[in-house]
C-alpha cells in the first residue's frame, strides 16, 4: 500500500483512518452487479458500513440498489472518494475525471498501482492511494471508526 498526500498536507498518525472518518460518499469506478466480482463484495461491505456508494460503470444500470452512471462526470452529486476497480493502465483517465469532479481521494484497490496517475492526483491536491483494499483497511480500523 502506498498513500500519497497532496503537497503541503500534514500527515497524521493514520491517514487512512482520517480519510474513512472524514469522507462518506464513494463513487466506485468499475463496480459490477455480479456478486462473484470483488468489486461487488467490497462495495456491499462499505455500503453496509454506512457509506454512500455511487456505482460508475457504463455497462450497468443499477448495482446494490443504487443507480449506476457511465462516467464520474455524469454523477449529479458531490463525490469524495473514487474507489477504482479498473486495470492499472485504465487508471489515468479515471484520475483526470476525479480531478474534474472535485473528488478528494483516488483509491486504487489491492493489486492496482499506477505511480504516474497517483502522482497526478497528488499534484492536483487529491490523496492518491495505491494497492489497498478499502474493505480490508476499514475492517482493520472498525473499532476506531465506531468511536
Amino acid at each position: 500500500m502506498r498513500v500519497l498526500l497532496p503537497h503541503g498536507a500534514v500527515a497524521s498518525a493514520d491517514a487512512i483512518l482520517e480519510l474513512l472518518r472524514k469522507y462518506k460518499t464513494i463513487a466506485v469506478e468499475g463496480l459490477s452487479s455480479n456478486p462473484m466480482r470483488p468489486s461487488y463484495g467490497v462495495t456491499e461491505y462499505i455500503q453496509g458500513a454506512g457509506y454512500r456508494i455511487i456505482p460508475v460503470n457504463p455497462n450497468e444500470t443499477e448495482v446494490l440498489g443504487e443507480r449506476s452512471y457511465a462516467r464520474l462526470e455524469d454523477v449529479p452529486e458531490k463525490i469524495e472518494i473514487v474507489n477504482v476497480f479498473r486495470r492499472a493502465e485504465e487508471v489515468p483517465p479515471v484520475v483526470e475525471s476525479a480531478i474534474r469532479v472535485g473528488a478528494k481521494v483516488v483509491w486504487m484497490q489491492m493489486g492496482i498501482e499506477n505511480e504516474e496517475a497517483a502522482e497526478k492526483a497528488r499534484s492536483a491536491g487529491l490523496v492518491g492511494i495505491e494497492d489497498a483494499c478499502i474493505f480490508v483497511e476499514h475492517r482493520r480500523r472498525a473499532r476506531e471508526l465506531r468511536q
